[in-house]
């Protein structure tokens, strides 16, 4: 069988969130070298201000000297825009999620929370190659202005894409919908499903956010799923490494 890999992907990481992280990132560490995609969100919620947290910003400083990876993820992680006008948009931005920043505004907006993203990993020193839009939620104006940018890729929970020309790369992900007991164990259920599914895929991508964190269900899960695939010989690794050594990215970087 060819080589598999998968990437840890840490979603939401800001001031707010980093306690529900901290205790499981102890946990990963102890089984060994496993690198971390970290998705930083710049001041999360209007009110938890990344930039200006030292004690996170040299946690992630170390991580990233480790060969942890830093991603942009969105700019405040929730949906500010107008109110919804048509059902599609009341389905997306009320009941799919309400933290679709990037789904709720338009090019120019769009461009500027991307190029005061850009400016503050820039004056950190920390490489930029990817974005994230938070719940993986671009408008089309949004997605143009992503293009213009210079970075590397971005993904959906299917894919990651390669920027600017948006080529989709099959990369799917194992996410979790922890909000509930129902949620929980539907998730259960469909992550089994999922990771027996994909186990021939090159990449697989797990995809935890803090809600996961507090819950034993799902933060075992996870767990025991790390365990399971070192068990199988996937290697780990983080989207811009998988990236640059297939060669379908540049070894460069926005800070450069």
């Amino acid at each position: 069988m060819a080589e598999r890999e998968f990437a840890l992907v840490l979603h939401d990481i800001a001031p707010e969130t980093w306690p529900d992280y901290a205790d499981f990132v102890a946990e990963v560490d102890r089984l060994g070298r496993i690198p971390i995609s970290w998705l930083v969100v710049p001041d999360f919620h209007h009110r938890s201000n990344t930039f200006e947290d030292a004690e996170l910003l040299a946690l992630l400083d170390r991580r990233r000297e480790q060969g942890d990876e830093l991603i942009l993820h969105g700019f405040y992680h929730c949906d500010d825009g107008a109110a919804p006008r048509t059902p599609r948009d009341w389905f997306m931005r009320r009941f799919y999620t309400v933290e679709g920043e990037f789904y709720a505004i338009g090019h120019d907006e769009a461009q500027s929370r991307l190029a005061h993203g850009e400016a503050l990993f820039a004056e950190r020193g920390w490489p930029l190659h990817g974005f994230v839009a938070p719940a993986w939620l671009l408008s089309a104006g949004a997605r143009a202005a992503l293009k213009r940018r210079g970075f590397a890729y971005t993904s959906d929970p299917g894919h990651l894409y390669t920027l600017p020309e948006d080529r989709p790369i099959a990369a799917p992900s194992l996410v979790w919908s922890a909000r509930s007991g129902w949620r929980r164990g539907a998730s259960w259920l469909v992550n089994e499903r999922a990771r027996k599914r994909h186990r021939h895929q090159p990449l697989l991508r797990l995809g935890l956010h803090p809600v996961d964190m507090r819950h034993k269900m799902s933060r075992r899960w996870w767990l025991e799923t790390l365990r399971h695939l070192l068990d199988e010989g996937y290697r780990p690794t983080t989207k811009i490494d998988w990236l640059q050594r297939r060669g379908v990215v540049p070894n460069s970087d926005m800070t450069a």
